[in-house]
């Protein structure tokens, strides 16, 4: 009698879906950085974050300088710059992590956080970025990323506060307000 309770058990246990794993902040997310070490997100929580898709071969990698240039002026304010690898546009950014790695340090100094490869559009589009483009999850900038250096300004405590185009420097007047605004906040 007990046999069978115990696999009537086990099988209603094993018929029942898994309940799926729903985000809620952009920093809910592990990721690989640059050099395959696994990490998660929620380590930025309480950092203003700017997360950026990049590539090396773009007209718009003189971006890394204005990067670069706000990680060292706000990052003892509390903001934390992560930058994430991407080859969809124009095939831009051709090169293996290490060399991505060495590009940015040799050409341009990077010291922010910078991660894998992703995908950040289409069928193996990064779970990350599925969040920061998604309608359900900021219904105010939803959409496909469009080009390289997509910028997605990140609250202390996870949410999208804001989207910046590509052409949008990072150093320019609205991205440095924007930044600062959310510095402000304790």
């Amino acid at each position: 009698m007990r046999t069978g309770f115990f696999a009537c058990m086990a099988a209603l246990i094993l018929s029942v879906p898994a309940i799926a794993f729903e985000p809620e902040s952009a920093l809910d997310f592990k990721v690989k950085t640059i050099d395959g070490k696994d990490v998660d997100l929620s380590k930025y929580k309480g950092k203003v974050v700017l997360i950026v898709n990049v590539a090396s071969k773009c007209g718009l990698t003189p971006q890394y300088t204005a990067l670069e240039g706000l990680h060292e002026k706000y990052a003892d304010q509390g903001l934390a710059i992560l930058g994430f690898p991407c080859n969809q546009f124009g095939k831009q950014e051709p090169g293996t992590e290490k060399e991505i790695a060495e590009f940015c340090s040799k050409t341009y100094g990077v010291k922010f956080d910078m991660f894998a490869k992703v995908n950040v559009n289409g069928d193996e589009q990064a779970p990350l970025y599925k969040f920061l483009t998604s309608e359900k999850t900021d219904p105010e900038f939803p959409g496909k990323i469009n080009w390289n250096f997509e910028k997605f300004l990140i609250s202390r405590d996870g949410k999208i506060v804001k989207r910046f185009a590509p052409r949008v420097k990072p150093d320019s007047e609205e991205v440095t307000k924007a930044i600062e605004a959310e510095l402000a906040k304790k």
